[in-house]
C-alpha cells in the first residue's frame, strides 16, 4: 500500500453467534442448514456468502468467531460448488476479505489461497449476460484482488478491471447522477461501490498504471453528482424513497455513506434548496414546499435491455408531510418468483391509476418485463403555482388504446393530484397507500356529492384529503419496508368517475 485506507461504510451487524445469522428478518443456524440448503431461499443463502459481518462497526468484537468463519467457509466451499461460487456472490466477499485485512485482520495461508482461487475463478465467469450492478460489482471485485495481490495474473485482474468500469461507469451513471436502473437502493449500493473504489486505488495509488489516473480522478465527479441524486431522492426521515426496487436495509443509508464521503476528503454536499428539482436522465421530480416533500416518478422503467428490478410505478409519486411519510409506495419484501413479488411490482402497489385491473407495465417472472409503459409529454410550470403534466402509453395496447395523464399542483399548504385517462375505459381507479403510522378517519359526504377523509400524522399534524371528482373508499394494504417484513396499512381507492378524478390534499390552515 502507498496511502491511507479509510474506513468504509458500516454493515449491519449478522452473525449473532458462532453460528448463527440473521439476513433479511430471518435467523438461521448453519449447523442446522449449511451453507446451500435448497429449502432456505436463495438470497438468504447468497447473504450467508457475502460476510457482510465483517465490515459491521462492532467486527473486532466478533473477529475470532470470523477467523473461524473463514477457515469453515474455505473448507466447506470447494471451488465452482454451490451458490457461494457464483460469480455475484464471489464479487462481494472478495472485497469483504480484502477490507477485513485493512481493518487490521490477517488472513490465513488457506484463506489467503482460497482468495486468489476466487479471483482467479470469477475472471473467467463475468456476468457479462446480466450486466448492469452485477457486472459492475465483478470488475470492482478483481481491481480489489487485482491491487491485493501482486504479479502478472494480478495485473490481469486489475486492468480487466478498470477496463470494465471505464465503460460502466459511463454506462450505468446518467447525467443526473442517477443509477440506470432507476431504483434509490440501487443507486446507494452503486454510491458505496464508487466510494470503495476510491478508497482502494488511493490506499494502492502507486500500483495503479499511470494510463489510468486520469480516467480515475474523474470517477470523483461522478460521485458528486451521485451523491446529490441520492439526496434528492431521500425523505426528510434520512431513508431512501420506495421506486422499484427498494427496501431499508440492504443499502447503506445515505447518511452513512455521507460519512464515509467525508472520510475520504470528498467535498460537503450544499443543502437542498426549496422548490422544484427536475432529475431529467432518470426522470425523477422532486418538490421541497413548506411542510411538503414530494417524490414523483416521471421515469421509463429503466433501460431496455435490463428492467429486472423495475415496478409498474409509471407516474406514482410518494408526499412526506412534516418529515413524516404520508404515501408510500408498498416496497419490496421477497425477490423469488411468485404471485406476491408480482402483486409487490404491480401498479396497484404504487400510488398511480390502473386501468382495467392491468398492470401499466407488464412484470412477469422475478424480473422481467414485457410491454412497459413510456412517459410522454412532460411539462413543469412554476408560474403562480407549481404545476407538472405528464402521461404514458402504458395501456394503449387495451381496447379503445387508453391513455393516462397526471397532473400535480403544489401551492404552500396542498397538493392537488389530477388523473385523466382519454379513450375507452371499463374501470380506472387511483390509489394513495397510507404509511402504517398514519391514522386515517371516516370518509364523509359533502352535499355537493364530494368527499373527504382526514389523516393524523405521528406527530399529531391533520391532514385532509379532500375529493372532489370520483368515488373514495378505504381498503386494507401492506407495506413492505424490509426484504422478509410485512406491516398492515391502509390505502384510499379513488374510482375515476367519467375517466377523471380531482383529489386535493391540505394541511395546515387548510386542512
Amino acid at each position: 500500500m502507498s496511502g491511507p485506507w479509510v474506513t468504509p461504510a458500516p454493515r449491519p451487524v449478522s452473525l449473532i453467534a458462532p453460528d448463527r445469522f440473521t439476513f433479511l428478518n430471518r435467523t438461521l443456524t448453519l449447523s442446522d442448514h449449511g451453507w446451500d440448503d435448497p429449502a432456505v431461499d436463495k438470497l438468504w443463502r447468497y447473504n450467508l456468502h457475502y460476510f457482510d459481518d465483517l465490515g459491521a462497526p462492532t467486527s473486532r468484537e466478533r473477529s475470532d468467531w470470523q477467523r473461524s468463519l473463514l477457515s469453515r467457509w474455505v473448507a466447506d466451499n470447494p471451488p465452482g460448488i454451490g451458490s457461494g461460487w457464483e460469480p455475484y456472490p464471489t464479487s462481494l466477499r472478495i472485497v469483504n476479505w480484502i477490507k477485513w485485512v485493512h481493518a487490521g485482520h490477517t488472513l490465513s495461508n488457506e484463506v489467503v489461497q482460497s482468495l486468489a482461487v476466487q479471483a482467479r475463478w470469477l475472471s473467467g465467469r463475468l456476468e457479462t449476460h446480466l450486466l448492469g450492478n452485477h457486472l459492475f460489482v465483478n470488475a470492482k471485485a478483481l481491481v480489489f484482488a487485482g491491487l491485493y495481490f501482486e504479479g502478472p495474473e494480478a495485473t490481469r485482474w486489475l486492468e480487466r478491471g478498470l477496463r470494465i468500469l471505464r465503460r460502466e461507469v459511463n454506462e450505468q451513471i446518467l447525467a443526473d447522477g442517477g443509477q440506470f436502473e432507476l431504483s434509490p437502493m440501487y443507486h446507494a449500493m452503486a454510491v458505496e461501490d464508487m466510494l470503495d473504489l476510491v478508497n482502494v486505488t488511493r490506499a494502492y495509488h502507486g500500483a495503479i498504471p499511470p494510463r489510468w489516473r486520469v480516467a480515475i480522478d474523474v470517477w470523483q465527479s461522478r460521485i458528486t453528482e451521485m451523491r446529490r441524486w441520492m439526496l434528492l431522492m431521500r425523505h426528510p426521515d434520512g431513508e431512501i424513497a420506495f421506486f422499484n426496487d427498494a427496501a431499508f436495509g440492504i443499502a447503506t443509508r445515505p447518511d452513512a455513506l455521507e460519512g464515509y464521503a467525508s472520510r475520504l476528503g470528498l467535498c460537503a454536499m450544499p443543502a437542498l434548496e426549496d422548490g422544484l428539482t427536475v432529475l431529467g436522465a432518470s426522470g425523477y421530480i422532486r418538490l421541497d414546499v413548506g411542510a411538503a416533500v414530494a417524490l414523483l416518478d416521471v421515469a421509463s422503467v429503466g433501460p431496455d435491455y435490463l428492467p429486472a428490478h423495475a415496478h409498474a410505478d409509471t407516474l406514482s409519486f410518494e408526499l412526506s408531510l412534516f418529515g413524516q411519510r404520508v404515501f408510500v409506495n408498498s416496497g419490496t419484501s421477497r425477490y423469488g418468483a411468485g404471485a406476491e413479488r408480482s402483486r409487490q411490482r404491480g401498479t396497484a402497489a404504487h400510488n398511480t391509476v390502473i386501468v382495467n385491473g392491468v398492470d401499466s407495465s407488464e412484470v412477469w417472472g422475478s424480473f422481467r418485463v414485457a410491454r412497459r409503459a413510456r412517459p410522454i409529454g412532460l411539462s413543469v410550470t412554476t408560474q403562480r403555482q407549481i404545476m407538472i403534466r405528464c402521461a404514458h402509453d402504458g395501456y394503449r395496447h387495451l381496447p379503445g388504446r387508453p391513455e393516462h395523464l397526471r397532473v400535480w399542483s403544489v401551492a404552500d399548504n396542498g397538493i392537488t393530484v389530477e388523473d385523466n385517462v382519454s379513450g375507452r375505459v371499463g374501470r380506472a381507479e387511483a390509489r394513495f397507500h397510507l404509511h402504517p403510522d398514519v391514522a386515517i378517519g371516516d370518509t364523509i359526504e359533502h352535499p355537493d356529492k364530494s368527499s373527504s377523509v382526514r389523516l393524523r400524522l405521528p406527530h399529531g399534524q391533520i391532514v385532509r384529503v379532500h375529493l372532489e371528482a370520483g368515488a373514495l373508499t378505504v381498503v386494507p394494504s401492506t407495506w413492505h419496508p424490509e426484504f422478509g417484513r410485512e406491516v398492515t396499512n391502509r390505502a384510499i381507492v379513488v374510482l375515476l368517475d367519467g375517466a377523471r378524478s380531482r383529489v386535493r390534499v391540505a394541511w395546515g390552515s387548510d386542512a
